[in-house]
């Protein structure tokens, strides 16, 4: 822990002359631009859109379920609006949140690079996420689909009469667009660091994201297979999943949670970076542990691979095959867990401070941990069965997905918002933010784990009277959770025009990205930087504040 030294006063900074926002002027130069930041605002502005058209699906699920009896919809309905919510936020929100975004904008310059290996490739990757969002949007207005976000066989193939082909097209273009991604993040840490910067100089936040490309790249070809033959069994009836053909319908589901529980670590190990760098900026100490904490990304990203049949648990596997995939759940959760001890430890006796990006990460660390012990439960064969396809499943993937990588992703817009824009945000409102969005997910989610022990099944429009006030209690908090996720996007939208100056480090904070000014420059850095500091050292930080101090 080191003393951080005082700087002079920026209240009277101004933003760069020239910077990134203002290189090139008109929609075109947004539209085929090959900068990286570019295009992770360009992605920032359309997964937001996504997040809150899943928002609006979710709102309706809970005005629903408001009352036993199904009176707001009909239950066609009401499965076409679980269906969209999942299929919006999962393939459209959670999956490309922070790689598309924070990791397109951050992993060049945290190892000291200009752009991403494949400017062009990257751009591709943007619009192929439109294209498969378009075709998300194209079913909702041609009618919908309701086979559930996992368009399960034979529902999928043989049963329903709703635009599946068009939404399982949309999916798979929206794959290409992951698989790009993940691709241009291996090969740019691979090949582009900058001198000095070693594999045990990199940020964790470089360390999560390339665990999670390389899941990317090996896991989202099978779902891209997988969806194509649901699609050429609707339309030429080939029979893969069809036992009257010699199929076997549970092998899509072997083929969708071999990617699918992949995803859950590809859509949250980013969010772990975007913690790591927080919580050690904010405790002004060296994440304690480096070294497990980056192998414990790579270990997630490989006993992910190993664990999908645990969602399969009551659908006729056998009990060996359901022992074996009960035991390496168990052990994926050591990972996860490594980092948890590993953030508490690096906390204890730093210098904490609790600016917004901190407190959203400590609502991750507590809604995680509640969703990670949840899915033990979940791991356990006796206890699985009593709870699968109940809403205890939905409250922990909730937990999960939402109080933890949703959280972090607030953490890090948050967090990197002055250098993505040159500007601060209102502190005090963007706090009552961060608290209103913790209140408002336990107030939404916990009332669920009860429901759900007590047998209440998921998906369905209506349920017996005695659930109600579980249930009133749920969308209750979905109202106050609503008000936490519009809060940023007002204030946020205010401080691009009428936001403090930020400067160059508002946080003080160590890695290359607070090394330059704010907003970056087009091409990053004007000369190739050359690393000799460790990652989150403090005491480097002090001497360098202390240096340009000496200078003033």
């Amino acid at each position: 822990m080191s003393t951080i030294v005082s700087l002079p006063d920026q209240s009277t900074a101004t933003l760069p002359k020239r910077s990134y926002l203002n290189a090139e002027h008109g929609l075109l130069s947004w539209l085929l631009t090959g900068d990286h930041k570019r295009i992770a605002m360009l992605y920032l502005v359309s997964i937001t859109f996504f997040f809150f058209l899943g928002g609006f699906f979710a709102g309706m699920i809970r005005l629903e379920l408001l009352t036993p009896v199904g009176d707001l919809m009909a239950a066609d309905t009401y499965n076409k609006m679980f269906t969209m919510h999942g299929i919006v936020m999962v393939f459209l929100f959670l999956v490309p949140s922070v790689p598309a975004t924070l990791g397109n904008f951050l992993i060049p310059i945290m190892i000291g690079a200009k752009d991403l290996a494949f400017p062009k490739i990257n751009l591709l990757s943007w619009y192929l996420y439109m294209i498969g969002g378009t075709f998300v949007l194209a079913s909702l207005v041609l009618g919908g689909v309701d086979t559930g976000w996992t368009f399960t066989t034979p529902l999928s193939t043989h049963y329903l009469n709703t635009h599946v082909i068009t939404t399982a097209t949309a999916i798979f273009i929206a794959g290409f667009s992951s698989i790009f991604t993940g691709l241009n993040f291996i090969v740019t840490i691979h090949r582009m660091r900058a001198p000095g910067m070693t594999w045990f100089r990199l940020p964790l936040f470089v360390w999560s994201n390339y665990a999670a490309s390389i899941m990317m790249v090996l896991g989202t070809p099978v779902l891209a297979i997988a969806i194509t033959l649901v699609a050429l069994e609707r339309t030429i009836g080939i029979g893969v999943f069809d036992p009257a053909k010699g199929g076997d319908p549970l092998l899509f589901q072997h083929l969708f949670w071999f990617y699918s529980h992949p995803a859950v670590y590809i859509m949250i190990l980013p969010g772990f970076g975007v913690i790591s760098e927080v919580i050690s900026t904010f405790s002004r100490k060296r994440v304690f542990g480096y070294t497990a904490v980056a192998f414990s990304s790579v270990a997630i990203a490989l006993f992910g691979f190993f664990v999908w049949a645990h969602h399969m648990f009551i659908m006729g596997v056998s009990n060996y095959s359901a022992l074996v995939f009960s035991l390496l759940t168990m052990l994926v959760a050591v990972p996860s867990a490594i980092k948890i001890f590993n953030w508490s430890f690096t906390l204890q006796k730093g210098s904490i401070t609790f600016e917004t990006p901190m407190l959203y990460a400590f609502g991750f660390i507590g809604l995680f941990t509640i969703g990670g012990l949840t899915g033990v439960f979940l791991g356990s064969l006796g206890m699985d069965i009593h709870l699968t396809e109940t809403y205890f499943i939905v409250a922990h993937f909730h937990f999960v997905m939402v109080g933890g990588m949703l959280m972090a992703f607030l953490s890090g817009v948050h967090f990197w918002w002055p250098k993505m824009t040159g500007r601060m945000y209102p502190e005090s409102i963007s706090k009552l933010a961060a608290v209103t969005t913790f209140i408002g997910f336990i107030l939404t989610f916990f009332p669920q784990f009860v429901v759900g022990y007590l047998g209440m099944p998921r998906r369905y429009h209506a349920y017996p009277a005695e659930f109600q006030v579980l249930n009133v209690l749920s969308t209750a908090g979905a109202t106050v959770l609503g008000v936490g996720y519009l809060l940023p996007l007002l204030y946020l939208g205010w401080s691009l025009k009428y936001g403090a100056i930020a400067g160059n480090n508002p946080w003080q904070a160590t890695g290359l990205e607070w090394q330059i000014q704010s907003p970056p420059l087009t091409e990053n850095f004007l000369e190739t930087p050359v690393v000799e500091w460790e990652a989150y050292d403090y005491e480097w930080l002090a001497k360098k504040q202390q240096a340009e101090l000496s200078h003033v």
